[in-house]
């Protein structure tokens, strides 16, 4: 019978297992797979854009009583900025430095709520429970920046429409170009990193990454791709390609070309090994499901078992919903970053 629907054409194509997912028993299985695998995962990203100077300035400054929170942008690229909050805990000796995170919005208004303000700089709270300024209470160095297309990086109508649309118009915009939208995302993030490096607070052997639901997404990536950063949280994303494609739960700004047909979204997350990775699951998570999160976690286990280091994986399973936990994150990275 004649496929006519493309719930169904998916649902075929998905019959056939990636062709480099991880199936690694041993390290030097292992380390052979990560390197095939690594290589491909920069062939689908395509190119990224040219680093250019930082020219870093500071927008704006306000004591918060514990930490000071700067408002500041950087160039990212030619003719492509980006504008972040940094939280500087205050107090430090002469000389110290300090670990530091990069705190990653999800879809909502940006990276503002990361931080525990609404725009209009008013104390609020969102399903990201403030992780950044929390991060930066404990006293971490923390940057949040705006992720193209959120915040203050939002682009104006017809361009930005409610929800995955807008997503969906720039990830078309970019591929025009020859550019992946997740490609040009992940740069910021490294710019982001670049940024921290420059700060003489920042411990720069010492930096993690965090977010929740797209902001686990860029989590993912980074702790993937960027050596620099030593540990990962990853809240409320892990899951499997195939049930996202199913139930349509996925959008352009978190769309990577051609990864079912050669890994899988653990996959991506084992990119990271061995460095330290902890995994939030929402127990009535309805976004990622825990079922298949589950699936996922017990894969990324799985091969940090076969490279030798299952101390540096863990799960926190939590009673919640689409949100970020911290049962287990706060201790996570003081754990692994401040020793």
């Amino acid at each position: 019978m004649s496929i006519l629907l493309m719930k169904d054409w998916i649902e075929e194509h998905l019959n056939t297992p990636p062709v480099l997912s991880c199936t690694a028993r041993n390290p030097e299985e292992f380390w052979a797979w990560q390197q095939a695998f690594r290589r491909r995962i920069r062939r689908a990203l395509g190119p990224f854009p040219e680093a250019v100077p930082l020219h870093p300035k500071i927008l704006e400054r306000t004591d918060c009583g514990s930490y000071l929170r700067e408002k500041v942008i950087f160039e990212s690229e030619p003719a492509m900025a980006v504008l972040a909050w940094v939280l500087t805990p205050k107090g430090l000796k002469k000389g110290e430095k300090r670990p530091a995170l990069l705190c990653s919005h999800g879809h909502g208004p940006g990276k503002d709520p990361v931080v525990g303000i609404n725009e209009k700089g008013e104390s609020c709270d969102d399903y990201q429970h403030r992780h950044g300024l929390r991060f930066a209470e404990r006293g971490y160095v923390v940057i949040a920046p705006d992720w193209r297309g959120f915040g203050e990086r939002r682009d104006s109508d017809p361009w930005d429409r409610n929800g995955c649309a807008g997503c969906n118009v720039r990830a078309l915009a970019a591929g025009h170009f020859g550019y992946s939208l997740l490609a040009l995302q992940i740069h910021d993030g490294m710019r982001c990193v670049d940024y921290l490096l420059t700060k003489p607070e920042v411990d720069g052997r010492r930096i993690g990454c965090v977010g929740v639901s797209f902001g686990g997404t860029m989590t993912t990536y980074l702790t993937a791709l960027d050596r620099r950063i030593r540990v990962g949280v990853i809240s409320c994303y892990l899951s499997t390609i195939a049930n996202g494609l199913l139930r349509g739960n996925f959008c352009g700004v978190d769309f990577l070309p051609d990864l079912p047909l050669f890994g899988d979204i653990p996959d991506v997350a084992l990119l990271a090994a061995p460095k330290p990775l902890l995994a939030e699951v929402g127990e009535f998570d309805t976004c990622y499901q825990v079922n298949d999160a589950d699936i996922a976690c017990e894969r990324i286990r799985k091969g940090y078992e076969a490279v030798g280091v299952p101390e540096r994986f863990a799960v926190d399973r939590f009673p919640g919903k689409h949100e970020f936990s911290g049962r287990m994150a706060f201790d996570w990275f003081d754990r692994w970053l401040r020793r």
